[in-house]
């Protein structure tokens, strides 16, 4: 895994800053400590950071094609590199090296921009052709490698795996787009391609972007989406063989590396089917790892213990002091624009643990997006029911009222805690499950938390738009498959493989992502949704397909995640820590916030009367960014 880095003089052949260039570049030293090269030319810079995974010796970057006239930098894996590779021979391409890097110079000049359609892998990278004066930038299907972007006013295209890398460049704004604040304060990121700064871009997942020296600007194009066609054919039985078949295959390919290998085990069902599949094709015991907690309500140790004898793998536990505080401040540093997963903690500390065995790790992440494992699924799915029996004429305002005069019970057991579900229910369908999924609702984020000013520069945009802009183009209208899609779209990219690229990363840990292979994805999506949520069981075909592999205490077990105590955290020891931070200075002279309100969110919450906790802490995290950055 890597660190990738340039400047384009759009217009012009203007001199390349190559101290300025080696300065973004080193900022993501951490990408890839082995090795860093940087290129320049009339109007042009690269810039590389390396991790050594295949082909140690060789496979420094930039890379050229035999002539020097084509130029790559590029982070990622293309795990089919071979197979690519034997065909660009047949077409007379001579290769030097044994990296796939080299394969992805010599497919661009064999195919152009659709050589992107040949690859299965995860990748980010950038592609300048000199004769053609032409800069091609792609980013993977399901978004696994970040790629940041700015287009400058003065003819400048400045390129980062990092947003830190784009901010070393003195012309790219440090102007916070007010909607990717409101957007953050929904969804707990920022959803692509926006990024908290109005003037840099992320490449979405599954977009490519072509730049012509000379010609106006171009926009992303968009060269694959997550298909969602039906197959009527497919019955149960089928469809558990055929899982298993492709789970191998997709974790066989990932298995390719010259490094130590190993895998994340967390007990999930996920992670355990992926280390299961590991272990039916290695010949030596798999390297695993874990972390547990002292607390038995966060810890999933003892189920990862099980799959670890199961399969004799040799299997690595830390226990994490549950009040982990120390990694709060470095968490903007890491994510660089505001980012509110609490569970970026405990997954920086998987990560680290990995990274004293091996280089390369495989996942478990995408199986609830692609197999409906999350319970909001569920809950979507019995919502949408009641919906097709009421018109939104009848339920907005019957459910509308009941949302409003039903108490906020946040003490109570969750079966009297009603208020949400009216509250999606007076919805239409995007919008109930926008309400499911944000961190701070409407009626806080529009009406309470915001400044009179601040709700003024949104000019009445709304986060919920950035769903229904999905739902619109997407391919299936099925309840369940278009709420899988639109966390395909958002959830999925902005929040699990940003946390999860960011604190690998960190660590020089490479991580791939098996249940994320996009022939898996496209076959999955076609899948009968009954056969992933059926009646209230999630992932179900997957867990039968399992239940050969994996004891039920695993595949039947209630779901945990990597959670963190942060309503006991706020009311106990960062109780003036959390108040220090959202009453600072920071966020009173941002002009965003509200500060009474805050104040009163803070008094409520560590009195026991609410829990705000997860609104706290994107709080704490969106003033640690104010800090950093802005």
């Amino acid at each position: 895994m890597c660190g990738i880095v340039g400047i384009f003089d759009r217009f012009g052949r203007e001199e390349i800053d190559r101290e300025l260039l080696g300065r973004m570049n080193e900022s993501q030293y951490h990408r890839g400590p082995d090795e860093g090269g940087l290129h320049t030319e009339p109007g042009l810079g690269f810039g590389h950071r390396r991790l050594s995974i295949i082909d140690l010796s060789n496979g420094q970057q930039p890379l050229f094609n035999k002539d020097k006239s084509v130029v790559a930098t590029y982070n990622g894996e293309i795990y089919n590199f071979q197979d690519i590779r034997a065909e660009l021979e047949t077409l007379g391409y001579q290769f030097e090296t044994h990296c796939d890097t080299e394969v992805i110079v010599y497919a661009w000049e064999a195919w152009g921009e659709s050589c992107v359609d040949r690859f299965r892998g995860m990748f980010a990278f950038a592609i300048w052709d000199r004769p053609r004066e032409t800069l091609f930038l792609a980013r993977d299907r399901l978004g696994v490698k970040p790629l940041y972007y700015a287009d400058l006013p003065n003819g400048k295209f400045v390129f980062g795996s990092e947003l830190k890398a784009l901010l070393f460049h003195p012309d790219v704004p440090r102007k916070i787009d007010p909607t990717a604040v409101e957007d953050y304060f929904a969804y707990g990121y920022v959803p692509d391609p926006k990024s908290i700064f109005s003037g840099v871009q992320k490449l979405a997942p599954g977009f490519r972007l072509t730049l012509k020296r000379g010609e106006p600007k171009c926009r992303p194009e968009c060269y694959w989406d997550v298909p969602f066609v039906p197959d009527g054919s497919m019955t149960e039985g089928h469809a558990r063989e055929e899982l298993i078949n492709r789970l191998q295959e997709a974790v066989r390919i990932r298995l390719v590396a010259d490094v130590p290998l190993g895998a994340f085990l967390s007990g999930g069902v996920d992670s355990s089917a992926v280390v299961a599949m590991m272990a039916g094709l290695s010949a030596d015991p798999v390297n695993t790892c874990s972390i547990s907690f002292g607390d038995p309500a966060f810890n999933e140790a003892r189920y990862a213990e099980m799959v670890a004898e199961r399969y004799r793998t040799r299997h690595r536990v830390k226990q994490v002091d549950p009040d982990d505080f120390s990694l709060i401040d470095r968490l903007a540093g890491l994510y660089d624009e505001p980012y509110a997963d609490s569970s970026a903690l405990p997954t920086y500390r998987v990560c680290e643990l990995a990274r004293q065995e091996v280089t390369v790790a495989l996942s478990g992440d995408g199986g609830d997006e692609n197999l409906a494992g999350y319970r909001r699924y569920r809950w979507h799915t019995y919502e949408e029911r009641i919906r097709s029996f009421l018109p939104l004429g009848v339920r907005r305002p019957l459910f509308g009222l009941l949302g409003r005069v039903y108490p906020k019970a946040d003490w109570a057991p969750k079966v009297f805690r009603a208020k949400t579900t009216f509250e999606s229910l007076a919805r239409d369908s995007v919008e109930g499950y926008f309400h499911t999924v944000s961190v701070l609702p409407d009626s806080l984020r529009q009406g309470k938390i915001f400044s009179a000013g601040f709700k003024r520069s949104l000019q009445g945009y709304q986060a919920v738009e950035v769903l229904r802009h999905h739902a619109e183009s997407a391919p299936t209208r099925h309840p369940l498959s278009l709420v899988q899609y639109l966390d395909m779209k958002t959830y999925l990219p902005g929040d699990i493989l940003t946390k999860v690229d960011r604190a690998s990363m960190a660590h020089a840990l490479e991580v791939r992502v098996p249940l994320l292979d996009h022939k898996l994805v496209e076959w999955i999506s076609g899948l009968p949704p009954d056969l992933k949520l059926k009646g209230r069981e999630g992932k179900y075909v997957f867990k039968k397909s399992m239940e050969p592999h994996l004891p039920d205490d695993i595949l039947y077990r209630p779901k945990m995640g990597f959670a963190v105590p942060l309503a006991a955290w706020f009311r106990g020891p960062l109780r003036q820590r959390i108040r220090d931070a959202v009453l600072g200075s920071a966020m009173a002279e941002s002009g965003v916030f509200e500060m009474d309100f805050l104040k009163t969110m803070l008094d409520q919450h560590q009195s026991g009367l609410r829990d705000y906790s997860a609104g706290l802490w994107s709080l704490l995290m969106y003033e640690s960014f104010l800090r950093r950055y802005a």
